[in-house]
């Protein structure tokens, strides 16, 4: 049998998936949560973002917080702030990183704490260009707490 049909249908089929760009992909990596001690009240959660097309983050839920927000952290000269943000562009093809020294999701009024170990259900809504909404579902891995102090810490001897 020769093999030219099956390389033509192939062709096809890679030529119709380019012409069904029908609802933006985004694709989450490397998500996590920072763990919290007992009574704790907040956390923070982490990822990085890369969506197939020009969108933006508009909204993260998760069962086991009451509140969650993105919050971008501010350098106001040398005094480190947070503000809540409304969203967070996700430019087409480009990686976002959500992290501690930049936008991160605030977990508020935590139900219980988060223990290293766990995963913690996030849903994010990412809105299109066009303002069709998608839901995406991330499982993050919960740190511990002084997972970022390695890197984060080093200029403070």
């Amino acid at each position: 049998m020769s093999m030219q049909p099956i390389k033509r249908a192939l062709a096809a089929v890679a030529l119709l998936g380019l012409a069904l760009p029908a609802f933006a992909e985004t694709r989450v990596s490397d998500a996590w949560v920072r763990a919290s001690v007992p009574h704790q009240q907040s956390t923070g959660a982490f990822m990085t973002l890369t969506a197939s097309t020009d969108s933006k983050l508009v909204g993260v839920a998760s069962s086991v917080a009451k509140t969650v927000q993105v919050h971008e952290m501010t350098m106001n000269g040398d005094v480190m702030g947070m503000r809540e943000v409304k969203a967070v562009d996700l430019p087409a093809g480009k990686p976002v990183k959500l992290d501690p020294n930049g936008y991160h999701v605030m977990l508020m009024g935590l139900n219980q704490q988060v223990k290293e170990g766990e995963q913690v259900p996030l849903s994010l809504t990412i809105e299109d260009a066009n303002g069709t909404q998608e839901t995406v579902q991330v499982q993050a891995g919960v740190r511990a707490l002084n997972a970022e102090a390695g890197q984060d810490h080093a200029h403070m001897h």
